[in-house]
């Protein structure tokens, strides 16, 4: 097991409740806090901000979504151990090709502040999750995630462009991800039936892999 301080990035506007079921034991994981974007901020540079919470030589970086994303702009940044991305992408060419469109045709501008924090029947299916418990969960992070935040990070994801992918990267994927489609992917491991939420619904398995390649 690697004695490198270990940061962890979570997904879009959520904090560090989304790893809660993960056992980190025996690492030095650090949480790395999301920072409010400055106006037409870019990725490259709101990563280089977000780089200086990290205080460690060639760290290990952990990134669920959008902070896998992240990760990859940090490493661009700084000297990284490794990258292991959580139902994440490593460029723009993993992402689903509706996501361009949308981007290059700016529709996420149109979206009403009201609908980027819905939660219903149709974001429980496509962030894969059926039980009470992350029903709840996802509702609330919904509930908490600031407005600005969420359109700037959306926008970033729409319009990302990155096609540079250390060796060190691991990936790790549901293969019912709807969110991530995995047909877009070339993971280092599968989670079997996991979607968008996996480090909640299958905490364990993820658990088991982390501690396997960290």
């Amino acid at each position: 097991m690697s004695n490198s301080h270990i940061y962890i990035l979570s997904g879009l506007g959520v904090d560090r409740k989304v790893f809660s079921k993960i056992n980190f034991e025996g690492l030095q994981v650090i949480h790395i806090d999301w920072i409010a974007p400055l106006k037409k901020e870019t990725m490259a540079a709101y990563a280089e901000r977000l780089s200086l919470q990290i205080n460690d030589e060639q760290p290990i970086l952990v990134g669920l979504s959008f902070g896998g994303m992240m990760a990859m702009e940090i490493a661009k940044i700084i000297k990284v151990e490794k990258i292991i991305l959580l139902a994440s992408a490593k460029g723009e060419y993993e992402l689903p090709f509706l996501y361009k469109i949308i981007g290059a045709l700016k529709l996420n501008y149109i979206l009403p502040n009201t609908f980027l924090k819905q939660h219903n029947r149709l974001v429980d299916y496509y962030f894969g999750i059926s039980s009470i418990e992350d029903k709840r969960m996802l509702k609330q992070i919904l509930q908490d995630t600031d407005v600005k935040f969420l359109k700037w990070a959306i926008n970033q994801i729409l319009n990302w462009k990155n096609n540079v992918v250390p060796s060190s990267v691991i990936h790790i994927h549901g293969n019912k991800d709807r969110i991530i489609p995995i047909r877009n992917i070339t993971p280092t491991y599968v989670i079997e039936n996991a979607g968008h939420f996996m480090t909640m619904t299958h905490a364990q398995e993820i658990e088991l892999l982390l501690k396997k390649v960290l």
